[in-house]
């Protein structure tokens, strides 16, 4: 007997699922669960700010089923990315298909909501005869749609917009602009350092180890995203496995990491040798 098939894995594929039975659609989500397990949903299409599905029913022909999301405006979403540019952390997190556990607070910030506030933030239509809204069949689409969130956390940002090209770029045209301010600002100039002892009276030392090196300290620290740079890159065109490069390598990065951090505790006076 095949497993059952599951929604919400991520925690934004699961908050979408809340937000939705916050409505108190609960009954009615239930109902289209069974359908969505059933693989009743043949054909899903996101574009910004609108869901395409079809979906079969008790009859030979499917359903057709629209589900329309309020988008943000440019000004919205140049308030977003603003908040967002803030954090190096962010770009990285979504280049690696991860969703930073911030990223609501972070429209907070910009005033507005990555998620639906209320029902009337969404519009649906579907096909089949009957008047309840969510129908199951909608009902049935809602959790496709997370499940597709899952799989790719961009599909949420599309939802209210924006592309995965569109919203990257900004990210880091923001992030750029920001650098060249920070570079750009006045620095107080130096103290002149004192004057040391001449190269050629200290010839007999030039392979020692000098004195600052016995303050060097190594702080190796877990990363914001595990296999991050693997997952940024994505498969060599040589990949012939069935899984993901970043899965099967992962525990090889999980022990050299380890290694790294036995070798090198943040909390040792150990230079370098």
């Amino acid at each position: 007997m095949a497993p059952k098939r599951g929604f919400g894995a991520t925690w934004w594929g699961r908050r979408w699922l809340e937000v939705l039975e916050s409505f108190g659609w609960d009954t009615r989500l239930r109902r289209g669960r069974a359908y969505a397990r059933a693989g009743n949903v043949l054909e899903i299409d996101i574009k910004p700010g609108v869901v395409s599905a079809r979906v079969q029913g008790s009859r030979p022909r499917p359903y057709r089923v629209s589900i329309e999301v309020k988008t943000l405006s440019d000004r919205e979403w140049e308030r977003v990315i603003g908040v967002m540019a803030g954090r190096a952390v962010f770009a990285a997190l979504l280049l690696a298909g991860e969703m930073p556990r911030d990223i609501e607070e972070a429209f907070r910030q910009a005033r507005l909501s990555l998620f639906p506030r209320s029902a009337g933030d969404i519009r649906t239509d579907c096909s089949c005869p009957d008047w309840a809204n969510p129908c199951k069949h909608i009902a049935a689409v809602y959790y496709l749609l997370g499940e597709k969130f899952d799989e790719d956390p961009f599909f949420l940002f599309l939802l209210r917009g924006r592309t995965r090209e569109q919203l990257i770029s900004a990210l880091r045209e923001k992030r750029a602009a920001r650098v060249e301010q920070e570079q750009g600002e006045e620095i107080a100039p130096a103290s002149p350092e004192p004057a040391g002892p001449s190269l050629e009276g200290q010839l007999d030392r030039f392979w020692d180890e000098g004195e600052e090196l016995a303050g060097l300290r190594f702080l190796p620290v877990p990363p914001e995203v595990e296999a991050g740079l693997l997952k940024t890159l994505g498969p060599p065109p040589f990949w012939k496995g069935k899984e993901p490069p970043e899965v099967v390598l992962a525990g090889i990065y999980r022990l050299i990491s380890r290694r790294a951090q036995e070798e090198w505790p943040g909390d040792s006076d150990r230079g370098a040798s």
